[in-house]
């Protein structure tokens, strides 16, 4: 049992949680604080690690325009990938057509859900902190990494001055990553708690009721990680085997809590080991939590045209390609926690005067969905490290 690798234990997790919530869902309901524990843990390490890796890795390189260069480099794939799955949800949701005969019916839980639209200008505006102090608290991973990029440059035009500063990071950087190992030993039972409270809460029945949408989402998906992400392994000549056992376990954790943030830390120290360059894998995977969000935007494009067909409105290719259009946009602000995406999805089907109650139908199997888009999320941003590398011209794997 000793020799057991972390992602069969957190398979073990796994579905001891579904027997948990199965056999005894009210004893599964309770272990909430089990799967917050571990998942506060994971957040402890967020900051520190992202504003640690990142500025040895700008200062140790000093060299500001290689940087720009990997940032624009990261944005366009990003725009690339996200394009691409916005688009093959757009094309499975029109072919499989799950929200017909699903009818929406006016519910008070409307009335609770958040309806705040995201715009392009506000999201530019989240991007620059006010305060590192408060983005560190928020674990705002974008925000950090503006303020990391700006002050690892800042270390980088001192020079020798700055040194004790960089090599403190690079010291923090080592903590944390030994950090990080420790809090991964729970990550077993951290994941069969969240799996239990979810099934126990909402039952196996939650996997029935909406079962052509769920099932179109997950072919979705499967079809996604095949005809957008994988493609670029043969093409960049990166190492398939490798780079799977790199991302499997931030894979699993993402996907089993459904949170991008659980699966940070692993991802970030899994591909430096996979032969990312530190200041590339420091600030494509943090940058891509916010402008990198495959799963989650094949899920928008997928809801919001089922929520249209629910509530019997024909929307034409010209609604739908400005929706599209919207939620490129909007997409791009969705954070990394849990259920962030049903917000940006209240605020599209509000601009397309979509009833509202449609969000209340999805909340039902929303626990079931966010652990596909959170899955193929981590997956994405991993992937973009490595392509990112190789573009540049580094070996990885």
């Amino acid at each position: 049992m000793k020799r057991l690798s972390l992602t069969a234990w957190i398979f073990i997790g796994m579905a001891a949680g579904v027997l948990l919530g199965v056999a005894v869902p009210g004893f599964a309901k309770q272990l909430s604080p089990v799967s917050n524990v571990f998942l506060r843990l994971i957040r402890s390490i967020i900051a520190p690690l992202i504003f640690s890796t990142l500025v040895v890795g700008i200062a140790g390189g000093g060299d500001m325009k290689r940087m720009g260069r990997i940032g624009g480099k990261a944005l366009l794939y990003f725009e690339i990938v996200t394009t691409l799955a916005l688009f093959l949800g757009l094309a499975a949701v029109n072919l499989v057509r799950p929200g017909i005969g699903i009818p929406i019916q006016r519910t008070a839980a409307e009335a609770a859900l958040p309806a705040s639209q995201t715009t392009f200008a506000s999201v530019l505006e989240h991007i620059f902190p006010s305060s590192i102090m408060d983005a560190m608290a928020r674990n705002d991973a974008l925000q950090i990494v503006v303020f990391a990029f700006l002050f690892g440059a800042a270390c980088a035009a001192i020079g020798a001055k700055a040194q004790p500063v960089i090599d403190f990071c690079g010291s923090l950087a080592e903590v944390m990553f030994r950090y990080t190992t420790y809090v991964m030993y729970l990550a077993p039972l951290g994941v069969g708690a969240a799996i239990a409270v979810t099934v126990g809460s909402k039952g196996l029945g939650v996997l029935f009721g909406l079962g052509t949408l769920i099932l179109t989402m997950y072919v979705s998906s499967f079809l996604c990680v095949l005809l957008v992400l994988a493609p670029a392994l043969p093409l960049l000549r990166i190492p398939a085997a490798r780079f799977w056992r790199a991302v499997r376990e931030p894979f699993l954790i993402g996907f089993s809590t459904a949170s991008s943030e659980a699966a940070l830390p692993l991802a970030l120290e899994n591909m430096e080991r996979f032969g990312v360059p530190k200041h590339i894998v420091g600030f494509v995977i943090p940058a891509g939590y916010s402008f990198n969000l495959v799963g989650s935007a094949l899920y928008l494009s997928l809801a919001s045209v089922f929520v249209a067909q629910a509530a019997g409105k024909n929307l034409g290719i010209g609604d739908q390609l400005l929706m599209m259009l919207t939620l490129m946009l909007t997409s791009k602000g969705v954070a990394g926690v849990p259920r962030a995406a049903l917000v940006i999805l209240a605020g599209t089907l509000a601009t397309f005067n979509l009833p509202m109650e449609g969000v209340a139908v999805l909340l039902g199997v929303d626990a079931v969905l966010d652990m596909a888009r959170t899955g193929i999320n981590v997956l994405g941003n991993c992937l973009a490290s490595a392509v990112v590398a190789r573009w540049e011209g580094f070996k990885v794997g």
